[in-house]
């Protein structure tokens, strides 16, 4: 999933400071597993904004809504009428919601969180990242382990000469991905997979080549 924070208060105030009517819209899914934007947090960061513009005299009218994904024109188009009604929308989508919205909109779409990571729970209230998007996975060469996005220097052919420990030397409290491929790949009983030298990596699959599209001409209408 998408994770996702919310940015900071001060931010958010000084971002919709020029308008009176705001939309805050949630989204359902990602930024809502990773509390931060789902309904809940949508309902209170509107609640925030009002008290903290009647503080300061100068107050707001707030409108609040959630979807069940921001990412996905089906569910933006179904709320028309209230974009209508407002100067602008506070999107607590991650950032691919707030650019699908932008598109959609002649009023402004200004982010409440700071979109992260690709990740997973780790424990309640934790996620760790595990997928950098780059267009060409290699999990089945390492055990399920992504060197990409675990790996602090995307090595292919690991593990570099100055992890120590199990540790990674860019971080002492991270765990060396390498080590844990070699040890995941051990269990599995095909250590000997990682013999084979991998070839240096075609980064034109990543967001290194630019913006990615996807099509699947089955499921076009």
């Amino acid at each position: 999933m998408i994770v996702a924070e919310q940015k900071p208060i001060e931010e958010v105030l000084k971002s919709i400071e020029p308008f009176d009517k705001i939309l805050v819209l949630g989204c359902n899914t990602c930024v809502a597993v990773c509390m931060a934007g789902g309904e809940k947090e949508a309902g209170i960061l509107a609640s925030m904004i009002r008290l903290a513009r009647e503080k300061a005299g100068k107050l707001v009218d707030v409108l609040e809504k959630t979807v069940e994904r921001q990412c996905d024109d089906e569910f933006l188009l179904a709320e028309k009428e209230l974009y209508d009604k407002v100067e602008a929308v506070l999107s607590t989508a991650c950032g691919v919601g707030v650019q699908q919205l932008s598109a959609l909109l002649q009023i402004p779409v200004l982010p409440a969180l700071n979109t992260k990571f690709m990740g997973g729970t780790k424990d309640h209230g934790t996620w760790s990242e595990r997928c950098s998007g780059c267009g060409d996975c290699v999990l089945e060469l390492t055990g399920g382990i992504c060197p990409v996005s675990r790996c602090a220097k995307t090595l292919l052919n690991g593990p570099c000469g100055g992890s120590a420990d199990g540790k990674c030397e860019v971080n002492p409290d991270t765990d060396c991905a390498w080590q844990l491929i070699i040890d995941r790949m051990t269990a599995l009983e095909r250590l000997d997979k990682l013999l084979e030298i991998q070839p240096a990596k075609n980064w034109k699959t990543a967001r290194d080549g630019g913006p990615r599209t996807q099509t699947r001409e089955d499921v076009k209408l």
